[in-house]
């Protein structure tokens, strides 16, 4: 029974059923059926499944962006009952992410954001047209890892720059990786400011913040 249901939820995520992945949680729930398993096995199987079916482009953006919403809508469900039950959701590491000021695109960025969550890593999310002294504020409150810095359009690219050299102003720059990306942006422009990577897509963008802590080779 427990393997069914998890094999349903994880489907419920992978072709962006909202409000049945919600419904498969809750039945779990309601018959004493590890949640944290349900979590894993269901809803982070499903989301990465669709997530490299994009990167082969099996799929279309649209499609990864339903799965990451019923993921993340069903993990609302599960999380209290993972608690409730004393159970923890290992975190590998902290990311703060957001985009860049003078730029409102979002959906890169939270499809990346929910990728890195599905992960196992602990994601703030600060939005979009986020202000330089915002990351910098914020890098130094809450020590993360990872700052992801997301610029879609050519004219907000520099901010990306902009961040980084507050950082090192600040004697900031050390403690933290910093990773780009957006439409516009490239592997040779994140070296020309300093970045310590880039990645085209959610599923790269994974793959290189494991890289960069140590996570994998």
């Amino acid at each position: 029974m427990s393997t069914n249901l998890i094999e349903k939820l994880k489907e419920a995520v992978i072709v962006g059923d909202r409000d049945e992945a919600i419904k498969i949680s809750r039945e779990i729930i309601d018959k004493g059926l590890d949640p944290l398993e349900a979590l894993k096995r269901g809803l982070v199987a499903g989301v990465l499944e669709v997530g490299e079916k994009w990167v082969r482009e099996e799929v279309f953006l649209a499609d990864l962006v339903m799965s990451a919403e019923a993921m993340k809508a069903a993990s609302e469900v599960l999380k209290p009952e993972i608690i409730k039950r004393g159970g923890v959701v290992k975190k590998f590491g902290k990311v703060i992410i957001g985009t860049v000021a003078g730029d409102i695109h979002d959906i890169g960025k939270n499809i990346v954001a929910t990728m890195l969550e599905a992960s196992g890593f602990e994601v703030i999310d600060l939005g979009v047209d986020v202000p330089t002294e915002t990351f910098v504020e914020k890098v130094r409150e809450l020590k993360p890892d990872v700052l992801g810095l997301s610029a879609l359009l050519t004219t907000t690219m520099l901010e990306q720059k902009n961040v980084i050299e507050a950082l090192k102003r600040e004697g900031l720059r050390d403690g933290v990786k910093v990773i780009v990306g957006g439409a516009p942006v490239t592997e040779e422009w994140a070296k020309s400011i300093g970045a310590d990577g880039y990645a085209e897509d959610a599923v790269r963008a994974v793959r290189l913040v494991k890289k960069l802590l140590g996570l994998e080779g």
